[in-house]
């Protein structure tokens, strides 16, 4: 039972009287409340399916920049202090269970940095639906179990 769950029924058990399957008082209220709980449920899966159509292209991967030394001996990489080339941008990435690695040139590497940023705001909004429909369900189960 998540932290949220046991919160919830804490504040049922202080203001109806609710424990666990047994009602001591107000059977009704904890009918309003279930149902309540679900519209909440059912109010926040519907924000979040908003949130998730709101996000623009996605990518997976990661961006890097690079600096380098060359081998030439009298390069200003070499110099004290060092002055290395670059930077240079890199995206890598899975695909098709291959590590890929593509150079960017820096307007290229803001994008997919703004692409991989809308990929992981994608997968927290599903997870947090997946959460909220769990929920969800468990008490359409439990309604449909007490009619």
């Amino acid at each position: 039972m998540s932290r949220h769950a046991r919160q919830y029924d804490y504040c049922l058990v202080l203001r109806l009287g609710y424990f666990g399957d047994e009602m001591l008082e107000g059977v009704e209220m904890a009918q309003a409340t279930s149902e309540e709980r679900l519209a909440d449920y059912e109010r926040r899966y519907r924000e979040l399916a908003a949130q998730l159509a709101e996000i623009g292209l996605i990518s997976s991967g990661s961006v890097t920049h690079r600096y380098t030394r060359c081998a030439t001996p009298g390069c200003r990489c070499h110099d004290d202090p060092p002055r290395p080339h670059g930077p240079y941008y890199q995206w890598t990435a899975k695909v098709n269970g291959k590590t890929v690695t593509r150079r960017l040139s820096e307007h290229e590497a803001k994008l997919y940095q703004e692409w991989i940023a809308n990929d992981r705001r994608m997968r927290r909004l599903i997870t947090q639906m997946r959460q909220v429909a769990a929920k969800a369900g468990e008490l359409k189960i439990n309604q449909a179990a007490t009619t």
